[in-house]
């Protein structure tokens, strides 16, 4: 437990030490959000009517922006070859590097939700169900992320391939998150969609470290 503490340490501190963490993402999900208005115009009626839509666009798209380093460093510099010969399994690696990517990419993206989705005509009302969806939704784009990180390492332009790979796995994650969110402002009975994100997510936590070490293993191979 104490090494897979250690690691999510420096995990961390890599988020934030190079490329400046989540501020990147918040910056790139700010400016959607500030641009949206521009684009569809300020009637609230409207705005209301795409505004969560949008909103986890944007969070999907702004999870993407960190994630080709997240396994290619450590692949450049050996990091990786010395953490696969480790008493960690690799499993465990990869599930300290998704936890660290939702705490220090994610977690501020979800804190910013609820004030883009004001910005975007939401009703102050679902607040608190617009940050715990981010809050849950963060988790499962973290993870799936993660995974599709680990499935493009070493490969030349990698970005796009992990864009290729993980985008169709989003569209659950972006469906539940914001049909629950239109369910809540509507009147209706947004419990489903909050219920089926979770589950998307849990499950993502729970596979996706399989499936990026099986990755890693194949990539130093």
């Amino acid at each position: 437990m104490s090494g897979f503490l250690t690691l999510y340490r420096r995990e961390l501190d890599l988020a934030w030490g190079r490329g400046g963490g989540a501020l990147l993402a918040c910056g790139f999900y700010a400016c959607v959000a500030a641009l949206v208005p521009l684009a569809v115009g300020p009637d609230p009626e409207r705005l209301a009517a795409v505004g969560p839509g949008v909103a986890w666009i944007a969070l999907a798209l702004s999870t993407l922006l960190s994630l080709e380093r997240l396994y290619e460093r450590d692949f450049e510099d050996g990091g990786l070859d010395l953490l696969a010969l480790g008493p960690i399994p690799l499993e465990a690696v990869a599930l300290a590097k998704g936890l660290a990517q939702w705490t220090a990419g994610s977690l501020p993206l979800a804190l910013a939700t609820p004030v883009a989705a004001l910005l975007l005509g939401g009703a102050p009302q679902a607040l608190p169900l617009t940050f715990a969806a981010a809050l849950l939704g963060g988790l499962g784009f973290s993870f799936v992320g993660s995974m599709g990180a680990a499935l493009a390492l070493g490969a030349r332009r990698g970005g796009v391939l992990i864009a290729v790979v993980v985008l169709p796995l989003f569209c659950p994650l972006v469906i539940f998150g914001a049909g629950a969110i239109e369910a809540f402002a509507a009147g209706m009975n947004w419990t489903p969609g909050l219920a089926f994100l979770g589950a998307y997510s849990l499950a993502a936590v729970a596979l996706t470290p399989f499936a990026a070490a099986a990755a890693v293993r194949n990539a130093l191979s």
